[in-house]
């Protein structure tokens, strides 16, 4: 068994966060720690001391780390991914709270700090998420969520990464940062007619327009990427999760959902825990306070910062 105890989780991420060897965070010393009996990692060079968790998004827990890496690995496990019920039933947890917070602490993990924008053909549109609205015209929505959706297309046929967010409305102004922060300039991208993406051709992007109704065909066969994605995304929010996702969390679901989907081909399941840990390392720790709030590190922040 691979994490039997406390000393076997602390040893895994060591390994991860310093796989050259210990990196003192006080001194910047490359140097021999030594555990000390309340698993600190002690500097030989400064006598300063750490953890191995700290920086990390598991800096304060108390529930002990392997308990955290049985959640880690039933989150990746599961095809469709877990909801707080489905966790605290299988961790034994206490509280349904404990559970949804620990949920929200690994989909902050999900998204990769840096990872690169997509590139070749891709297809950008918009769908909505939330409930029936009356009154709504056309694009524009008042409670509906807009979420602006990305992916690759590969030639013959076939679908690529996917980047997700969302964004506060249908404009260019709303549009266009979120095409540059995504989509490598040079790159095609295949649009519908909306003249919300009119601007991004001033910024190295070729631009293919298609007007659905000009088609003749329907927007999934013209558009299928997106279309798939959108279906796909609002399908996992209702089974998996029941609808029952707010707006101020909704991107930190999108994460969840882009990870899953851009890992989708994946034959071990121990390769999405693997890299779930190392993104849980390189992600700075966030309060209960943040996590309720919807605040912290998400691909929103990460990628129009």
């Amino acid at each position: 068994m691979w994490f039997a105890n406390e000393d076997a989780c602390r040893r895994y991420l060591g390994r991860l966060r310093w796989p050259s060897g210990f990196s003192c965070p006080h001194c910047g010393a490359h140097c021999v720690a030594w555990t000390t009996k309340r698993g600190l990692l002690h500097c030989s060079s400064c006598q300063g001391q750490t953890s191995v968790t700290a920086g990390t998004i598991f800096q304060g827990i108390r529930k002990p780390l392997r308990l955290w890496f049985l959640a880690m690995w039933f989150v990746t496990s599961q095809k469709h991914g877990a909801n707080a019920l489905g966790l605290q039933r299988v961790l034994g947890l206490r509280s349904y709270e404990t559970a949804w917070v620990w949920l929200h602490k690994l989909r902050r993990a999900m998204v990769r700090s840096g990872r690169n924008r997509l590139k070749g053909t891709v297809e950008v549109d918009e769908t909505y998420v939330g409930g029936e609205e009356e009154g709504a015209v056309g694009r524009y929505t008042e409670t509906k969520a807009i979420v602006a959706i990305a992916v690759e297309i590969h030639s013959p046929k076939g679908f690529g990464r996917l980047r997700m967010q969302r964004v506060p409305g249908v404009s260019a102004a709303d549009l266009t940062p979120f095409v540059r922060a995504i989509v490598e300039p040079g790159s095609k991208v295949h649009t519908d007619g909306w003249n919300g993406y009119n601007e991004i051709t001033k910024h190295g992007y070729q631009r293919k327009k298609t007007v659905i109704s000009a088609t003749g065909d329907p927007a999934h066969v013209v558009m299928p990427g997106v279309h798939r994605v959108a279906a796909l995304l609002k399908r996992w929010l209702l089974g998996t999760h029941q609808g029952a996702v707010s707006n101020k969390h909704l991107d930190y679901y999108l994460d969840e959902f882009t990870f899953r989907f851009n890992r989708r081909t994946a034959r071990a399941r121990g390769l999405l825990f693997h890299r779930l840990a190392e993104q849980a390392i390189a992600t700075p720790p966030v309060t209960y306070r943040d996590i309720v709030n919807g605040k912290g590190p998400a691909s929103t922040q990460k990628s129009l910062e």
